[in-house]
């Protein structure tokens, strides 16, 4: 299989027409679709639902349901809250910087910059609870070459201890030595 990109990614809402709010102010993202029905196409299963697709830029798409008949959204209780995000790449650190403004302005709590070492990020929340994260690269091209000559030594070694390994604790050296 040869993928082109990814076409949509969809996550749920509680509200499509503050979800289009939302992302319009805060992220620049324009509505650029809807589709709504009363019985689920795959299934067939009878769910009214509202399906909104706003332009993320560059060809990427971020989608959403609002499901009104189904119970109150939730999370997996057993994966910490700051695991599954949706992150979107800025083009360099005076626009992330400005992303983290124009959250801030919204009233949103931030956190961040948090330096990654080959990029930074900033981190909040759309009125649904999904976190998001803005991230700016910074990275060399030897910087990326270094990560992906160890990646499968790491997933290898991770497999056998479930212990961090450290090939590439340089990561973070920064960002942790200011706790510290």
């Amino acid at each position: 299989m040869q993928i082109q990109h990814i076409h949509h990614v969809a996550y749920r809402c509680r509200d499509a027409k503050e979800t289009v709010a939302f992302y319009g102010r805060v992220m620049g993202m324009e509505l650029i679709g809807a589709i709504a029905e009363d019985k689920v196409p795959s299934t067939k299963a009878p769910d009214p639902y509202m399906h909104i697709f706003l332009d993320a830029g560059a060809g990427n798409i971020l989608a959403f349901f609002e499901l009104p008949n189904s119970p109150p959204m939730g999370r997996d209780p057993n994966t910490p809250d700051w695991v599954q995000h949706i992150a979107f790449q800025v083009d360099d650190v005076d626009a992330l910087m400005a992303a983290k403004q124009r959250a801030e302005a919204e009233g949103l709590e931030v956190v961040g910059p948090t330096d990654h070492t080959i990029f930074k990020s900033v981190y909040f929340r759309d009125p649904n609870g999904h976190r998001l994260e803005v991230a700016a690269w910074t990275a060399t091209p030897e910087q990326l070459s270094q990560m992906k000559s160890v990646a499968h030594a790491m997933v290898d070694e991770w497999a056998v201890t479930k212990k961090p390994p450290r090939h590439t604790a340089w990561l973070h050296q920064k960002e942790f030595a200011e706790v510290e």
